[in-house]
């Protein structure tokens, strides 16, 4: 049935929520076998790239020189660099230095988070180098002491890196502790479960598939609502000066 222009995707100065109903799909350069969900680029306000990818059996990215991050949603895929080779699982990530060869290759049905953004150096710290890993065996840590909001930091704290990627997760009732106001910006993908999300001075629902982006300084708070845990993955620029 005709939805009458109903969506609850919205685009706001300082932030965006980017709902399933209004996902188009388009392929990027290089991709084969793929499709890219982009959820928000500096076309629409930020300084990184974030897009879905939808990848077919044998399907592949396309090459960058911007650093990469993805994490596995669904499926399997081959990640391959000059000096490792790996098979990705659901809740396996990577990250991938600017300028370095790196092909990824589904095996099945395939689908990734992408992050992709300019490497801000700095003079004081090397640049970094490809790692891999999984999110199960990332130690998992409360925030602000609360044992029913945990996060586990899928980057080094390392001032290589100019960027951080969590995963947070809400036992059903917990929130955060204030709201916050803030220099970084964020892009946030619900994994699992759902709640509320304010948003500047605006109260959003959400649930799992849906994408947030918020602008620097954009007030922010989550709630989780409902019976199954509320989970999300979440981009943060870090580790560099304002000015920089």
């Amino acid at each position: 049935m005709h939805k009458l222009g109903h969506t609850r995707s919205t685009n706001q100065r300082d932030h965006l929520l980017h709902t399933p109903d209004t996902f188009v799909r388009a392929v990027l350069p290089g991709m084969e076998r793929a499709n890219a969900i982009v959820h928000i680029s500096p076309a629409g306000g930020a300084a990184f790239t974030q897009y879905t990818a939808e990848l077919e059996p044998g399907g592949s990215l396309g090459p960058t020189s911007n650093q990469r991050f993805f994490y596995v949603l669904e499926g399997v895929a081959d990640l391959a660099t000059d000096k490792t080779f790996h098979t990705l699982t659901p809740g396996s990530y990577a990250y991938i230095p600017e300028d370095a060869a790196h092909s990824l290759t589904a095996q099945q049905t395939t689908r990734l988070a992408v992050i992709e953004k300019p490497y801000e150096t700095l003079a004081s710290a090397p640049a970094p180098e490809v790692l891999v890993g999984h999110e199960e065996k990332t130690p998992s840590v409360p925030l602000n002491d609360d044992p029913d909001l945990q996060v586990r930091s899928l980057l080094p704290g390392s001032p290589s890196f100019d960027f951080a990627v969590n995963t947070m997760t809400y036992q059903p009732g917990a929130a955060l502790s204030m709201v916050e106001v803030h220099v970084m910006e964020h892009g946030l993908l619900m994994l699992e479960g759902g709640g509320i999300y304010r948003l500047g001075d605006h109260w959003y629902p959400v649930t799992a598939g849906d994408f947030i982006w918020m602008g620097p300084f954009c007030p922010q708070w989550f709630g989780a609502i409902g019976k199954r845990p509320a989970k999300y993955l979440i981009y943060k620029d870090w580790n560099r000066h304002p000015l920089a």
